[in-house]
């Protein structure tokens, strides 16, 4: 777990996420060359938008990103995204329109270590127990479900203090150390935590992983997901649809923690992205 962020370091997040490029929908909606994209097109940050009319095929630069019936798409940028990206759709007259993104980048809190990096573990009694664990996450990752979660305006799964900043890394006598993949919310051991969205469990840990104990993971449609670590309980199984607000699990200090906390954690296909984006700031009184 992450040092509890000072006041000082919770109002620097907010002035990160503040300046985050938020994207309106341009003045041409409902011509037929309009993404009407709406998020923010920042490092770890998320769109959604509704596809030009026609659109039988819509990419991210050369990757496929799946399209609703009424046109409706998501796609998102990795915390180290380039600083420009192509949209590009194939309408049904043979058409192809592209449309270039310009990728805020994002000022992440780093912290300078005069020591050097400790050494990994990577013996080969644990990577006996850790390989199948990541197969498992990857395997989890793979499934493709219903879900339409990634539709709605996600909410935070545990209201709290937070204490640890997705993308905030560690530098090591010069040598970066990887980078907070998610985002830690402080609470006590089993206090409940809630669906942020709509979706799918698509892996339910029956027994600790070594890093993220029991690991619960949710599918919200279209590529993206949700994974709780550390938990001290999980109350769903896999295959189970869970709706937003429902209780999931509660907050423990399980795998590799030095205390109770949540880490909340997302990732569109693999783009790791920054969970505040989505649900916002922390709401006040928590």
């Amino acid at each position: 777990m992450k040092p509890l962020l000072t006041a000082a370091m919770l109002a620097w997040a907010a002035t990160a996420v503040a300046v985050a490029s938020s994207v309106p929908a341009p003045p041409t909606a409902g011509t037929a060359s309009d993404f009407r994209l709406a998020g923010d097109m920042t490092q770890g940050g998320v769109l959604r938008g509704t596809a030009p009319a026609g659109t039988i095929d819509l990419r991210l630069d050369g990757q496929p990103v799946p399209v609703d019936a009424d046109g409706r798409y998501l796609i998102a940028f990795d915390r180290d995204a380039a600083p420009q990206t192509r949209l590009t759709a194939r309408l049904s007259d043979g058409r192809l329109i592209d449309r270039p993104l310009m990728i805020a980048p994002r000022a992440w809190r780093l912290e300078r270590i005069n020591a050097p990096m400790r050494p990994t573990r990577n013996s080969q009694a644990f990577m006996a127990i850790r390989m199948p664990e990541l197969e498992r996450i990857a395997a989890a990752r793979a499934m493709a479900t219903d879900a339409r979660g990634w539709r709605q305006t996600f909410i935070w799964p545990r209201r709290g203090r937070i204490s640890g900043l997705f993308g905030a890394q560690r530098i090591y006598q010069g040598t970066p150390g990887a980078y907070h993949s998610g985002v830690d919310v402080a609470g006590a051991t089993g206090e409940p935590i809630v669906a942020p969205a709509d979706g799918v469990v698509i892996l339910a840990a029956d027994k600790p992983f070594t890093l993220e104990g029991n690991l619960l993971m949710i599918d919200h449609g279209h590529g993206l997901d949700s994974a709780f670590l550390h938990l001290s309980r999980i109350d769903v199984k896999p295959g189970e649809k869970v709706r937003q607000g429902q209780t999931i699990g509660a907050i423990g200090a399980t795998g590799r923690a030095t205390g109770p906390h949540l880490h909340w954690s997302m990732k569109w296909h693999d783009a790791r992205i920054d969970p505040m984006l989505l649900a916002g700031a922390m709401p006040d009184g928590s």
